[in-house]
């Protein structure tokens, strides 16, 4: 890790804003919490798969520069410091975690990813997929937002009954796959027209095309993978003194010379799309979470329960300037997560917004660059 202090940090390594850069694209550029997409021309995209010589990629597809920030978010928000819009190290610890377990998945044979090339760690050079309107959440604890909803007298979640009896941060009888929508999904009768609506198996069956399934096959597919990624990496984890407790995977198709293909798209096993815990704590009754949740507690005992609801939040947000001691222990966290997953200390970035450009010359879509 480095020994350089999160008090010297500046805009210059961290970066802030990703939708900003003189990449050629075409169409709009897709913006999320921490990650923007510039989805490249089919001219460009064409170009560059012959020159790089990418392999297992239909040569008619359409490639991606996939950017992603070192902003933190929080119930909703994205969250400034006193040093900057972001975390040291946020944005590459995340991209070396998830690149780490979609190369795994794929090493196993469970499911191809979207990465083709790695440029910057802040960077990845991706094949464009059609995505499954589907955020598959898989839980093997009741904790979190299950935990309130059960202490709340619910026991259906999903169309996935649980008994009675059950105690906070208990390991369930077997892993739940709760699916909520990804974006908005129109037109289906007793599911809301919005993001991040919890849904039954059932549903997805009955609308599966409204979901981008090609196919009902495909469903039960997509719970394979689930199954088989979560197993690999709790597997490995466990290895390592950890726990996984629940974590997002997102899917989507990509063409193949035979036809059509689910692979993993976005991230997989990071301290924002997962929950985990130390191991040998939870053995004695203690929780220490592996994830941002450091930084989440940090905000409730701040500001009190009221900011997690996202109209406070983003009011709050406007004027405060988290500590650069949170920070620090928040760029310690993601930090120490990527070494110990992958084994390797991420690399220092002095220059962040100039070492993505430069990293992206040699592809021939830098504007005004000859």
């Amino acid at each position: 890790m480095s020994m350089h202090s999160y008090s010297d940090d500046n805009e210059a390594n961290i970066l802030s804003r990703t939708d900003n850069f003189p990449i050629r694209y075409t169409g709009h550029i897709h913006n999320g919490k921490v990650r923007s997409v510039y989805w490249l021309s089919h001219e460009d995209s064409k170009r560059i798969i012959d020159e790089y010589n990418y392999e297992d990629i239909h040569p008619e597809s359409n490639l991606g520069v996939m950017i992603i920030s070192d902003r933190i978010s929080a119930f909703n928000v994205n969250w400034a410091g006193e040093n900057g819009y972001g975390v040291s190290g946020k944005g590459a610890s995340l991209n070396a975690i998830s690149e780490y377990w979609l190369d795994k998945i794929s090493e196993q044979g469970i499911a191809e990813h979207h990465i083709l090339d790695t440029p910057h760690p802040l960077v990845w050079i991706v094949k464009k997929a059609q995505p499954i309107k589907i955020e598959a959440i898989a839980r093997q604890y009741i904790t979190g937002s299950m935990w309130r909803a059960y202490e709340r007298g619910e026991r259906t979640f999903c169309g996935i009954s649980l008994p009675e009896g059950l105690e906070k941060n208990q390991r369930l009888d077997e892993l739940l796959i709760t699916p909520t929508t990804k974006g908005v999904v129109r037109e289906l009768v007793g599911v809301p027209a919005k993001d991040d609506t919890p849904i039954t198996r059932k549903q997805i069956e009955n609308n599966y095309f409204r979901f981008n399934f090609y196919s009902p096959e495909d469903i039960d597919r997509y719970e394979t993978i689930v199954r088989d990624a979560f197993d690999l990496m709790n597997k490995e984890l466990l290895d390592k003194e950890q726990i996984l407790v629940d974590t997002k995977f997102e899917f989507g198709y990509v063409r193949k010379e035979d036809g059509i293909e689910m692979i993993c798209i976005d991230e997989v096993g990071t301290p924002d799309s997962s929950r985990m815990w130390d191991k040998e704590k939870y053995e004695r009754g203690i929780i220490e979470e592996r994830s941002k949740e450091y930084f989440r507690k940090f905000l409730l005992n701040k500001f009190g329960k009221d900011v997690t609801r996202t109209k406070v939040a983003k009011k709050l947000a406007k004027n405060y300037k988290v500590p650069s001691d949170v920070f620090a222990e928040v760029s310690k966290i993601y930090r120490k997560m990527a070494k110990d997953i992958t084994g390797k200390n991420i690399p220092d970035i002095k220059n962040a917004r100039q070492e993505v450009i430069d990293s992206l010359k040699p592809y021939g879509i830098i504007k005004n660059f000859q």
